[in-house]
């Protein structure tokens, strides 16, 4: 089960690093491939997987709730190491990041192999709810110790433009909707949407390979190890502990594990550049905790 789930995850993630590596394609191929990643292929698999469940009432509210708690309390927790552990202002915000941030495309793919369509829709409006609060806090975060000069009114745009913008978050919500109404997608738009969720899935996991650069993670090991046991040991703890607490079983209990156990982001590059962090740590938390995670996953689904 481990391996039928996790192995054709990691051979796809090392071929977009040998293509990168070896040059088998231009690196503008990779650029085009994320947008369309991003903004066409993956919404349009969110938004067909949730659209098409069987009515609103698919996910379980007590899944939310714990997911929630869970992000809280890791984000809490690594806010006062940052205060108080010797985290520089330049990090910080990098480092913030890499402690709660998760990889959507890795979780859907091991959700999709390892527990089938329900788990899938359970798994799209988890991230789908958890994806603005989590923008929220990364943000808030980023521009406290960016030592950028931001008006209360200029966070504000700042934070709706990201959220409003986020094709995730728009798929996700245009997908309940679809389902909360009851309407039947006519054949060939769901053959589509079908065919399009295809490409989704691979093409993300390859341009996750190819992004791969093992280059600064000595410079930055001390505290990318640190946000590694902050996303694979604290969130998977707090998120068991969270899912006792609202009484989470079954299908819900298992998704909700394989999400406390991903590896944070790629997008935390992006945002760190964008507000003036440290990018070379991003770049190092990314590589670490994405070769982590395939321990942190393998155990979590030997446990459920």
């Amino acid at each position: 089960m481990i391996l039928q789930t996790l192995f054709p995850i990691i051979a796809l993630i090392i071929l977009g690093y040998g293509i990168r590596h070896t040059e088998f394609v231009p690196v503008e191929f990779f650029r085009a491939s994320d947008k369309l990643v991003y903004f066409i292929f993956f919404p349009a698999m969110l938004f067909w997987k949730v659209g098409t469940a069987a009515g609103s009432d698919a996910v379980e509210p007590s899944l939310i709730y714990a997911g929630l708690l869970a992000v809280t309390v890791v984000f809490c927790v690594s806010t006062l190491f940052i205060l108080y552990g010797g985290v520089r202002a330049f990090q910080a915000g990098s480092f913030s990041q890499s402690c709660y941030r998760f990889n959507t495309y890795i979780g859907m793919a091991v959700v999709m192999q390892a527990l089938g369509d329900e788990a899938v829709v359970q798994f799209a409006v988890l991230v789908g709810i958890l994806i603005p609060i989590i923008n929220v806090m990364a943000v808030t975060i980023l521009i406290w110790f960016s030592g950028m000069e931001m008006t209360r009114t200029k966070k504000c745009r700042y934070l709706v433009r990201a959220l409003a913008s986020n094709p995730l978050i728009i798929a996700c919500l245009a997908g309940l909707a679809l389902s909360a109404s009851g309407m039947q997608l006519p054949v060939f738009i769901n053959n589509t949407f079908a065919l399009a969720s295809v490409v989704a899935l691979p093409l993300a996991l390859i341009s996750i390979g190819s992004a791969f650069s093992f280059k600064y993670l000595p410079g930055h090991l001390r505290l990318s190890s640190v946000a590694l046991a902050f996303k694979l040991v604290l969130f998977p703890l707090v998120g068991a502990g969270s899912l006792y607490l609202f009484g989470v079983e079954g299908t819900a209990f298992k998704t909700a594990m394989i999400f406390f156990c991903l590896p944070t982001s790629t997008a935390i590059y992006v945002l760190s550049s964008q507000l003036n962090s440290d990018t070379n740590l991003a770049s190092a938390s990314i590589v670490l905790s994405t070769m982590a995670s395939f321990v942190s996953l393998s155990l979590v689904l030997w446990w459920v």
